[in-house]
């Protein structure tokens, strides 16, 4: 090939391109490069046509056609032998006609901002090039209702949505009723969450509306803006002007899939933040987003095959949204290419230089065959020496600290109340839960009503008390707008009406049907709840690998390494108690170091479990052995003598010292009663005295509260805990203690008199009370927990038992991938946020159902004495469940898999310092035995990534201050995670030698590890010593002082180990032994219930939960003559990642997804 005459050929005129070096620097094309480009301008020069070129022409704006990623890309398909690129200058394709357009024999043109689309189609129908992307779809794919329309059409999923068109000629199709949680769009109706659209491609203004139970208000989406892609807006109402696509909200982690097809046959696949999850785009040094390719599943790629076809587009991106177990296409973008890639590139130019030279060479007579290539072999990382990796983290975690719960029992009878049973099919199992703010409106309707006739008609036949229709009515009418996070009614069919206390009350039994009607209200996530969360999710990081070190100050730390990379399969379950759901939105803040308000990170990250029971119980239908304890504690506490041995044994048969201790505290039940009504009583008698006061008359207590709420729940709790009979309603101890602790840590300013008193005897007879509802003897605490906890045990066994299956989650594919040095792991974790019921009842499942026998296991029976010695299982109770692989052992081996079992009593009660049960503190087994560690090096750290850039120049903002940290030792981690040591906890490593001593008294380095977890890590002491530097940003502080600005917000006690050596067999015979006995119990017990209604058949089926749409197997694509519709042999480079396997649920009663 001769090498002359080209530098004549350089002038003004001529596109000039770049092509890269060996060197990796860049250099202007060259003679040979340039040659035949001259030929459509000016001149043939036949010295250079002994071998015909083929060109292909790059059409589009400027910006595009010399971005990165094109420059890339030209480069690597200008070294095809046989191809030459052609850039059409900007101001020729917007100034000059088509006919003074350069030539070229394959057209790349795609639409964007300012590209003349008409005078590309004209150029195409002049030229007749082969087109890669054709330019007539490119009009539909700029109309999100024609977008819809054929994805629709080609049987591809996509959310349920509807269309309004404001157009005054078609005034059918704009049909918009608009509800305060949801909207009815041409008789479609959406609840809340949705999403609004412009029908526009080019509008980006998208918008998420929020349903008032998770705070209301909306998400508004823009193009990005520096750092920012979405901000919230209290604003709740739709736009009222312009057309729009309205479409069901997928539930999808916070996470978005962006697909990108070269051809059919080969898709990329890159995760990113939502963003509409916080609104902060995560940006690198470049300013470019972060994004982390991931693996795409069989019918993912089947999708993006249908795609490229269906639009015509061999270029084409598009966006995947991953929910509830499908894969749906929310949005086309045509013509798009893969930033930051080079393997993208790569194969990118492979596959578009194959396509040209199959379609063209043959009619150009140029000798070329399809090159055959080796598939990518995948690589699987692997682990040297004896080592464990973390394969599972689960964790049970009670609600952050509430506002007292508030709770009205009235049984009613008016046909009214039948009606609204029947409307909300309560007939369908007998209870019927009332939380929507349209429901909730109905019930006070009711009140209103029947108050308006016992007003009119004294004599009229209205059985509800007058008394209780008012408390109705002023509870629903609180605030002045109805929310379903802080009210909800409850409704039980009552075939016989309700059995009264004692035969001497008026109307002793009532013939027929009656309902019970329970009002909740209160029990709100608090300010210090809320704090209490964040931090919490903040220090879990630090269980992850590479995740030891200052967490508020260390933002590359393992755990962010992990999910950022998508190395980390995270869901997080919450009950559909507003309380439950905001503690797991923060703690997922926390967690992730998210931004921003609480709703959207709710909506997009917490589901709700409210399948099965998973975690929410009806604490007003109990079962009947919890009706005997329930009898046998009121009988034994209603007994006006000094406790004997005999109730000891009756009370406290498991002998727990915190049982007997607190009996020790109370003596005598009635005197101790009588004692803690006459201190409510001064107590409302001295609120009222400062009511009177009038400097008292503004007074705002803790959390907006005024005195006179205060005043309410007070004289409320007087009027109940002493009935009319003189005896005492036990039921209402645990109320007591939950005002007294919450007005002794938030409103103790107020200086009321003998709160200290009231809280310590209300405390120890809730010690008594509370824990012994769950059952007094073993036997019946291990039934009353199968009733409360079956599914949510059965749910935690098949966590463990997936963990090591390939799943259709967001996996990070190491082919791909950058700056990740083990992009093989991928760590799954399972977060269940519930109530207090739960939370006893899993650990007396762990306690009482015979997973280990401490007489035999030593570990394990200074577990027992631990656990036993705990009073309270306060807020944020942590049950926290570990799995490990070890890689070298054989799969079938019950070595191979090792689970470990932690807990935490939650938030540090008031003057708790002092009594505070000590366990043996947090002690991994790698922990124990460093000094046997053969080769330290080999212990792979996270933090040994490359980190994230915009992570380092950006430090998240969190607050330094840790309530969880006690008194820190001076040094910084720092220090410690760049020694080998830090590195103990990315495996676990298992010596054949003894276990630690229990005697060994915990050193205080587990505060060091962000104070999660207790006491470890004694063979560290000597690390201790060492001098280190010392961060100023975190002093030693008490343990019990408390946050600025959210009043004292109590410390929250570090993780103890119950267990660090059980087996994955074992736990897993344990849970399987205890889900079949308590499957055979709640069948008898269902069988017997279902005998009171005939209609039972159907469990109610939540109308925001609806099965979702499978995809249609692909059509046969009808032949033609396009590039698109060829039926040629699949590209040489194969797609982004192996498909996952999709692998059969366990057999089991309870139905649940793998997530």
């Amino acid at each position: 090939m001769s090498k002359s005459g080209g530098q004549g050929m350089c002038n003004s005129a001529l596109p000039r391109f770049l092509i890269g070096s060996e060197g990796g620097e860049s250099r202007e094309l060259g003679d040979r490069d340039m040659r035949n480009i001259s030929g459509h301008y000016g001149e043939e020069d036949d010295e250079d046509q002994s071998e015909r070129q083929i060109v292909v022409g790059i059409c589009s704006m400027m910006k595009k056609s010399k971005s990165k990623p094109m420059t890339e890309i030209l480069e690597r398909l200008c070294k095809f032998e046989y191809i030459t690129v052609v850039i059409f200058p900007e101001e020729v394709i917007l100034n000059e006609p088509v006919e003074k357009w350069p030539l070229c024999d394959c057209l790349i043109s795609f639409h964007s901002r300012g590209f003349p689309l008409d005078k590309a189609v004209s150029y195409a129908k002049l030229r007749n090039p082969l087109h890669i992307n054709d330019l007539n779809m490119q009009y539909f794919i700029q109309d999100r209702r024609e977008v819809y329309r054929i994805l629709q059409e080609e049987g591809i999923d996509l959310p349920r949505y509807a269309v309004l068109n404001r157009d005054p000629d078609k005034p059918e199709e704009c049909n918009l009723v608009e509800s305060e949680d949801h909207v009815e769009v041409n008789g479609e109706v959406f609840h809340k969450p949705f999403v609004e659209k412009p029908v526009s491609a080019e509008d980006h203004n998208v918008y998420i509306y929020y349903p008032t139970s998770a705070g209301g208000g909306s998400q508004r989406l823009f193009r990005k803006i520096g750092s920012r892609s979405s901000v919230y807006s209290p604003e709740s109402t739709v736009r009222k002007t312009g057309s729009y696509i309205y479409e069901e909200f997928m539930p999808t982690d916070g996470t978005d899939v962006k697909v990108y097809t070269v051809g059919p046959d080969y898709a990329h696949a890159e995760a990113r933040k939502s963003p509409a999850l916080d609104g902060k785009v995560e940006r690198d040094s470049e300013g470019k987003e972060i994004r982390y390719p991931v693996m795409l599943t069989a019918m993912e790629k089947l999708v993006a095959r249908k795609v490229c076809l269906a639009f015509k587009q061999t270029v084409c991106g598009f966006d995947l949204l991953r929910a509830n177990g499908h894969s749906f296409v929310c949005d086309v973008n045509g013509f798009s290419f893969v930033k930051n890639s080079m393997k993208y590139y790569d194969d990118c130019a492979k596959v578009l230089g194959n396509m040209v030279m199959r379609e063209l060479a043959p009619q150009f007579h140029i000798p070329w065959s399809i090159p055959m290539e080796a598939e990518d072999i995948p690589i699987v990382p692997t682990t040297s020496g004896t080592m464990m990796e973390l394969r599972c983290v689960i964790a049970v975690i009670r609600h952050g600290d509430r506002t007292p719960k508030q709770k009205m029992k009235m049984e009613v009878r008016n046909a009214l109340f039948f009606e609204l049973f029947e409307k909300y099919g309560g007939y369908k199992n007998g209870k019927l839960k009332l939380k929507k703010p349209k429901q909730l409106q109905e019930v006070l309707d009711i009140a209103r009503q029947l108050l308006a006739e016992l007003v009119l008609h004294n004599d009229c036949e209205i059985e509800e008390k007058k008394s209780k229709l008012e408390q109705l009515k002023t509870v629903l009418e609180m605030y002045g707008h109805f929310s379903g996070i802080n009210r909800k009614v409850q409704l039980t069919y009552l075939p016989n009406g309700q059995p009264k206390a004692s035969s001497g009350e008026e109307d002793a039994l009532k013939e027929g049907p009656s309902l019970l009607l329970v009002l909740k209200w209160g029990g709100e996530l608090t300010p210090a709840g809320r704090v209490q969360a964040e931090e919490l999710g903040r220090a879990f990081r630090c269980m992850y690998p590479g995740g030891q070190g200052d967490y508020a100050g260390f933002p590359g730390c393992g755990l962010l390494r992990l999910h950022s990379t998508y190395r980390h399969d995270l869901k997080i379950y919450a009950s559909d108690e507003g309380r439950v759901q905001m503690t797991a939105a923060a703690f997922a803040k926390g967690l992730l170091a998210l931004e921003g308000e609480l709703t959207p990170i709710l909506v997009q990250m917490v589901k709700s479990a409210n399948m099965n029971g998973l975690l929410d119980s009806d604490s007003d239908s109990l079962t009947d052995c919890q009706q005997r304890v329930k009898a046998r504690l009121h009988e034994i506490m209603q007994k006006s003598k000094d406790f004997n041995e005999e109730d000891y044994n009756k009370l406290a048969p498991t002998s727990s010292p915190s049982l007997v201790n607190s009996m020790g505290v109370i003596v005598n039940p009635v005197r101790t009663c009588d004692r803690v009504h006459a201190l409510i009583k001064s107590l409302t008698c001295q609120i009222c005295k400062r009511l009177e006061d009038p400097k008292s008359a503004d007074l705002q207590l803790y959390h907006s509260e005024t005195l006179e709420l205060m005043l309410q729940r007070w004289s409320k709790l007087e009027r109940d805990f002493r009935m009319k009979n003189g005896r005492y309603d036990i039921s209402k101890i645990p109320d007591i203690y939950d005002c007294v602790k919450y007005d002794t840590q938030h409103n103790s300013s107020l200086g009321l008199e003998d709160t200290l008193e009231l809280f310590r005897l209300s405390r120890a007879l809730a010690d008594i009370i509370i824990p012994q509802e769950y059952g007094i003897t073993k036997a019946e605490k291990l039934d009353i927990a199968s009733a409360y906890c079956l599914p949510l045990v059965k749910k935690i066994q098949l966590d463990l038992q997936r963990t090591h299956e390939d799943e259709a989650v967001n996996k990070l594919h190491p082919l791909y991938s950058r700056g990740v040095m083990s992009p093989g792991r991928h760590v799954r974790t399972r977060l269940y946020f519930t109530s207090e019921s739960h939370v006893h009842s899993l650990l007396n499942i762990f306690r009482y159902g015979g997973l280990l026998d401490e007489q035999k296991d030593e570990q394990w029976r200074q577990a027992m004495d631990y656990l036993s010695a705990v009073t309270e299982l306060n807020y944020m109770t942590q049950i926290v469940i570990m799995l490990y692989e070890d890689n070298n052992k054989d799969p079938s081996s019950e070595e191979r898999f090792h689970v470990e079992l932690h807990f935490s009593p939650g938030v540090k009660g008031c003057k708790d310092e002092d009594n505070a049960p000590m366990g043996f503190g947090f002690r991994p087994a790698s922990s124990e035995n460093h000094e046997k560690q053969t080769d330290p090096g080999s212990l792979e750290d996270l933090s040994q990534d490359e980190p994230d850039r915009a992570t380092l120049t950006e430090p998240i903002n969190i607050q330094r201050k840790s309530p969880l940290i006690r008194s820190r030792k001076a040094g910084s981690m720092e220090a410690l995670s760049e020694s080998n040591t830090s590195r103990g906890l990315a495996y676990r490593i298992f010596p054949s030698t003894s276990r630690q001593s229990p005697e060994i008294k915990p050193s205080g380095l587990g505060a060091q590890c962000a104070g999660l977890f207790s006491a470890s890590f004694p063979n560290l002491r000597d690390l201790a010593r060492a001098p280190r530097k010392k961060p100023s940003s975190l002093k030693s502080r008490s343990s019990k002082a408390g946050f600025e600005g959210c009043s004292l917000v109590p410390s929250i006690y570090p993780l103890e180990t119950l267990h660090n050596s059980l087996s994955l067999k074992q736990v897993d015979e344990f849970l399987t032994t205890l889900c079949k006995n308590g499957s055979e119990t709640q069948f008898k017990r269902l069988k017997s219930l279902s005998a009171m209604f005939e209609t039972h058949s159907q469990p109610s089926i939540d109308v925001d939960n609806q099965d979702t749409p499978i995809s249609t197997p692909v059509r046969n694509q009808p032949a033609a003559q396009s590039l698109w519709y060829t039926s040629s042999p699949p590209s040489t480079v194969s797609s982004a990642g192996p498909s996952s396997p999709s692998v059969a649920e366990p057999s089991s009663n309870f139905q649940f997804n793998s997530e």
